[in-house]
């Protein structure tokens, strides 16, 4: 049976709402803060990934996320996916988000609240009574603003089962469309969230006219078994983010529900609008913007999740590839081509690589990353898809850093004090320094905080080799932190040094530019959804 929606009409009873929160909840991952022109590129992922619903942020949170919300909303103020705002149940919240998503052409308010006896207790001090009445007042004015509006019971599954229906007709009497049971501390059990949907739809008068939602964390490693859980007892919109990144352990991986929908269609016969090749993309997107690669063996976008080296594994492979996959590289964006491209290689074949890589790069940009793999095709004797990828992640989104790196040398040897000599572009302005330090890496990182003075600490320090071989590209992976703000950047390169000076210059750049966000009100800081 179709359910009417008012930002999707008709909707088909196994069509699978996906809600995209990485803007939101993945963001509140501590080191994963973006700044407002990485929002809107990872929007723009997102939206060509084609999600239904985008989290754009929580606009009360901050001046900064205001303006990251209203910015997406003018972005898709035409057409694309529904633009959403976060709000907590107060009044200024519920506007403020209102205000935020206006522009868009589908908006819509994710309004949230408290149900569990724990959260009710500790955290908001109301009775039963009091959160019943929160509920309508805060969906009635949502809904007063506009006519998509999600309402969320935080701590869902641990809510008591009768007190979490009363909420949910609650909810729905005052005009909710969709309703959110989130697992927020990763507690539950799949058949807990399918108990949870079954009892929901079975005894809450309207269930019936909307839609139900899953939003799973991964404390247990669970969230995809029990998004998938709640989707077989009936919830037709799945919460989830690129990388699975979220609080805490992370939410439900979009990658891995959206794969798991379409391999398993025997099991969950559930259609989504996800364009699964453009998957890898986005997660690389997703990494080079927040420095925090996927590890090797994640499923679907890790590097090891088409590799085979047991001889027996590989004997099933060269025999037919379905012995061992049980999807294709393609079907998600990975590229089956190993070395194709090299030093005689030309712009335009660069161009056409880049785009079956799933990178579109103007005119500029294409210019400075040809020039960069020309210099590496120079000292390396194969170039390999991988290593375009690092060159180009490396390249795009840094055309606006205040900080650049344009020379380095280092000098070290046994016996010697390691010197770095470097030159910086800071806000346009050339500046230089020598420092020296204990090893080559120490002196070059002495001499960037020499011309970038900064109370921050290095908190990790990460070489990793995109291919083998000894002309390997380094990608380094650099953590600071200062004033309990933390930020991550990556740099590569065939010089470890050089890749590690283009990472520190990254986190740079990221502090640089959260230092200059406005810092949410104190009161706010406690606040979280889901």
């Amino acid at each position: 049976m179709a359910i009417n929606h008012p930002s999707f009409g008709a909707i088909d009873a196994n069509r699978v709402i996906v809600f995209d929160t990485t803007l939101r909840d993945g963001e509140q991952s501590p080191g994963f803060s973006m700044n407002l022109e990485e929002k809107l590129r990872m929007a723009e992922a997102l939206a060509e990934l084609g999600v239904d619903v985008m989290e754009a942020g929580f606009p009360i949170a901050s001046q900064g996320d205001f303006d990251s919300v209203q910015s997406i909303a003018q972005r898709f103020a035409k057409d694309g996916p529904v633009v959403c705002g976060l709000s907590r149940s107060a009044p200024g919240d519920i506007l403020r988000a209102a205000e935020a998503v206006k522009p868009a052409a589908r908006q819509r308010i994710h309004t949230f609240l408290s149900t569990s006896d724990l959260h009710m207790r500790v955290k908001l001090r109301m009775s039963r009574e009091d959160v019943l009445g929160a509920i309508a007042k805060s969906v009635a004015l949502a809904r007063n603003h506009v006519a998509d509006v999600e309402w969320s019971a935080e701590d869902g599954s641990r809510t008591d089962p009768d007190f979490l229906c009363r909420c949910v007709e609650t909810a729905i009497r005052a005009g909710a469309t969709t309703i959110n049971i989130p697992d927020t501390v990763g507690y539950a059990l799949p058949e807990d969230m399918a108990r949870i949907f079954s009892m929901l739809r079975e005894r809450v008068p309207g269930a019936a006219d909307v839609i139900f939602s899953a939003h799973n964390h991964d404390d247990l490693g669970l969230a995809v078994a029990n998004t998938i859980a709640s989707l077989n007892a009936g919830a037709r919109q799945v919460e989830a983010t690129i990388n699975g990144i979220g609080e805490r352990a992370g939410n439900a991986s979009l990658e891995e529900v959206a794969m798991a929908l379409r391999t398993r269609q025997d099991a969950i016969p559930y259609a989504t609008g996800i364009v699964t090749q453009n998957i890898l993309k986005t997660s690389r997107l997703l990494a080079t913007i927040t420095g925090f690669d996927v590890q090797p063996n994640k499923a679907i976008v890790g590097r090891n999740a088409f590799a085979h080296e047991s001889g027996i594994h590989q004997d099933g492979m060269l025999k037919d590839s379905a012995t061992y996959e049980i999807m294709t590289p393609e079907s998600v964006g990975w590229s089956t081509s190993a070395l194709v491209m090299g030093k005689h290689s030309g712009r335009a074949a660069f161009r056409d690589k880049l785009a079956t890589l799933g990178y579109s790069l103007g005119d500029n940009q294409l210019n400075d990353a040809f020039k960069r793999f020309k210099d590496l095709a120079d000292r390396k004797k194969s170039v390999y898809d991988e290593d375009i990828v690092a060159l180009v992640d490396d390249e795009v989104g840094r055309a606006h850093d205040r900080v650049k790196l344009m020379a380095l040398t280092v000098a070290t040897g046994m016996g010697t004090r390691p010197t770095a000599s470097l030159v910086l572009e800071v806000d346009g302005e050339t500046c230089d320094a020598v420092a020296g330090g204990d090893g080559a890496v120490d002196a070059t990182f002495n001499a960037l905080q020499q011309v970038v003075p900064h109370r921050a600490t290095l908190k990790l320090y990460a070489v990793q080799s995109v291919t083998g071989g000894t002309d390997a590209q380094a990608r380094v992976t650099v953590r600071l932190e200062e004033d309990g703000k933390l930020v991550d950047g990556q740099g590569a390169d065939t010089d470890t040094i050089v890749a590690s000076a283009r990472a520190y210059v990254h986190a740079l750049n990221k502090l640089l530019a959260k230092r200059a966000r406005t810092a949410p009100p104190e009161i706010l800081q406690p606040a979280q959804a889901g």
